[in-house]
């Protein structure tokens, strides 16, 4: 199962030059939860915005950049590619970022993790809409912002129609 992982706010803006739009502790324990011990894939500018491998997952990172290398992460030259080596490790997929590869793997996604952040930020970097014709959300978990978290936000579940 393909599943994309993302925190967007309300125009589903999801990242401006490279870095997240927030803090928000509570969801990076639930992106933690859901994740560990999975594959994730991302591009080359997401693992550069978090600057290191994530712990207890395989990273695998999208990158058409021919000289760059980095340790403790598994570097491919296409997303196709990276599913490939994904699969081989385990069925369960996690897709997460940025939104140039969210956009390139909607078609193939299975289910949608989304963080909705109660918010709106100026943003240059989108998670592309999704259409109630596709998506059906079949889980909801709203929290109110807290001295940790900054924003109301709710854990949104979406699954593919057709696979219900």
């Amino acid at each position: 199962m393909i599943t994309a992982v993302v925190a967007m706010g309300l125009n589903n803006e999801i990242g401006a030059e490279n870095q997240m739009l927030w803090h928000l502790p509570t969801d990076l324990k639930h992106f933690k939860e859901i994740t560990s011990e999975h594959p994730i894939i991302m591009g080359r500018k997401t693992y550069e915005s978090i600057g290191k491998p994530l712990p207890n997952r395989t990273n695998i990172v999208v990158s058409t950049k021919k000289d760059w290398f980095e340790e403790g992460i598994l570097i491919v030259g296409s997303l196709k590619e990276a599913i490939k080596f994904a699969k081989k490790i385990d069925e369960d997929i996690f897709i997460i970022g940025g939104g140039k590869i969210y956009e390139q793997t909607m078609e193939i996604t299975d289910k949608l993790e989304v963080t909705l952040v109660k918010t709106t930020l100026k943003a240059d970097t989108y998670f592309p809409k999704i259409s109630e014709k596709i998506w059906v959300k079949t889980d909801e978990i709203c929290h109110e912002k807290d001295e940790k978290n900054a924003y109301d936000f709710c854990f949104q579940t979406f699954e593919r129609k057709e696979k219900l």
